[in-house]
């Protein structure tokens, strides 16, 4: 425990590991020389090591979802503006979210309904009872493009140990094609960087303060001054055509949600800058990011729960991805495989 005493998260929710330059790193509880994800990550971490029943982060790019994937928990993302932000720092209003961090999604519903607005569940007549009621058909999708372009040997195989599961529990899962997706990264980064730095710049702490920031949030404010405003609402655009197609394509197939991995790798060590995979090294936080990204330009929500682990030991995420406004039905889903395969361990501390 002594190793937990940092659960804070990345600095102005800036990061994805949760190496903070003013107080040192969160640990994994998982394995206390690796990340436990960000920029949620201290709040997935106290979860985890059952410091606390449930705790509340944000998600711009996958902050709630990359350190539950990391940590073994339950992180929500729910439909972009369901959760108000008042109070909150922003990072990019266009796609910051708040949600909770659980251990299971039965408590993930409990706590939305407490922090969410009065219609997170429009007219379900929301219930506990209706949480733990199997809907009449699940239909997942697999995207054909981006998901699964670079992934981790281990997580591949606990990705489709999940399917198999799914299957056998009488979910119906059918690929289906959202081109768009692969240019969901490079817009999220012309749409993230360019609000971040506004918003510095405006409450006056950039750049008159810039030597008080740590180096790798300060870089990311520099970027912001890098995009042209053309390319800026030419990935606005791009965000409102991906959101089209995203519905388009989920109610052509008639998919309740899209079943996909959380993350490409499992936690990295504390300070590994690069990953390899396949022979290859990725720069570790675009990898940590990668897979989150879709959910925050579409504004749907997003939830990762924890779905088997490495031969280290270490969690890994399935992230189930649902329309707009179908914050219930996806929590249903996720219900209904943690019920059967609970997968919610808790490290040996």
């Amino acid at each position: 425990k002594d190793g937990l005493q940092n659960v804070l998260g990345d600095l102005f929710a800036y990061g994805t590991t949760t190496n903070n330059p003013h107080y040192g790193p969160a640990r994994n509880p998982w394995n206390l020389e690796c990340v436990p994800g960000g920029s949620s990550g201290g709040s997935a971490a106290a979860v985890a090591a059952g410091l606390c029943f449930a705790s509340v982060g944000t998600d711009t790019g996958g902050s709630l979802r990359i350190p539950a994937a990391l940590c073994g928990v339950t992180g929500l993302k729910p439909t972009h503006g369901k959760v108000s932000d008042d109070g909150i720092i922003p990072l990019s209003p266009s796609l910051d979210c708040t949600g909770p961090l659980v251990r299971y999604s039965r408590d993930a519903a409990i706590v939305l309904r407490a922090i969410g607005k009065p219609d997170i569940f429009a007219s379900s007549s929301w219930s506990p009872a209706k949480l733990f009621r199997k809907p009449a058909k699940i239909r997942l999708g697999i995207p054909q493009e981006f998901f699964f372009d670079v992934l981790a040997g281990e997580v591949t195989n606990c990705f489709d140990r999940a399917l198999r599961d799914l299957r056998r529990l009488g979910a119906q899962i059918k690929e289906l094609s959202i081109p768009l997706l692969d240019e969901t990264e490079d817009a999220g980064n012309q749409i993230a960087w360019p609000e971040a730095t506004h918003y510095h710049r405006d409450a006056g702490y950039f750049p008159s303060r810039a030597t008080e920031y740590g180096e790798d949030v300060r870089r990311r404010l520099e970027m912001g001054d890098t995009i042209f405003a053309v390319t800026y609402l030419e990935a606005l655009e791009l965000q409102k055509k991906f959101a089209k197609q995203l519905h388009e394509k989920m109610d052509g197939t008639g998919v309740d949600a899209l079943v996909v991995p959380t993350t490409p790798i499992a936690a990295p060590l504390i300070g590994e800058e690069k990953t390899q995979i396949d022979g290859k090294f990725y720069p570790t936080r675009a990898l940590l990011l990668r897979l989150n990204r879709p959910a925050n330009l579409a504004g749907v929500p997003a939830i990762s729960i924890p779905c088997g682990s490495t031969s280290a030991g270490l969690p890994i995420g399935l992230q189930f991805i649902g329309r707009h406004n179908s914050d219930l039905l996806l929590l249903q889903v996720a219900n209904f495989y943690q019920n059967a395969y609970p997968n919610a361990r808790r490290p040996l501390l």
